[in-house]
């Protein structure tokens, strides 16, 4: 397999570790590659749900800015509008609920906000059909 579109996006993290835990919890990430780098003895984790050639490189650093956040943010299609229902009861008390789930109609479908470690948005979201519209375009 050949690495071509889009593969990654690189986040800053403070905290490597909570950073894997928040996106294990939420987005059912694992991490497949950990290193220190050689030349900077910097942390690097890429974490990826396995379903894409995709993954989120952490890079640990002492200060994040600016950060990902709303409106920008990373997205994540869940199973069903009641998964999404249990992570934001986990997240409002985990303290990292941003925006409540909502339903915006067809093709926003229903989403909710949360704030990952170092103040990056993550969005879940149920019903927005990318795969669908992809498939139609072609």
């Amino acid at each position: 397999m050949f690495d071509i579109g889009l593969t990654h996006i690189a986040l800053p993290a403070t905290d490597i570790e909570q950073s894997i835990k928040f996106y294990s919890t939420y987005a059912g990430m694992k991490v497949i590659h950990h290193r220190i780098d050689a030349e900077t003895g910097v942390a690097v984790v890429w974490l990826s749900d396995l379903t894409r050639p995709f993954v989120i490189v952490l890079i640990q650093t002492k200060l994040v800015h600016p950060i990902l956040s709303p409106l920008a943010h990373l997205g994540v299609g869940c199973e069903s509008r009641e998964h999404i229902d249990l992570l934001c009861v986990r997240a409002q008390q985990e303290g990292v609920l941003i925006q409540a789930q909502k339903d915006s109609g067809y093709p926003i479908g229903y989403w909710a906000f949360l704030r990952d470690p170092d103040g990056h948005t993550l969005e879940l979201s149920y019903g927005q059909e990318i795969g669908l519209t992809l498939e139609q375009t072609f």
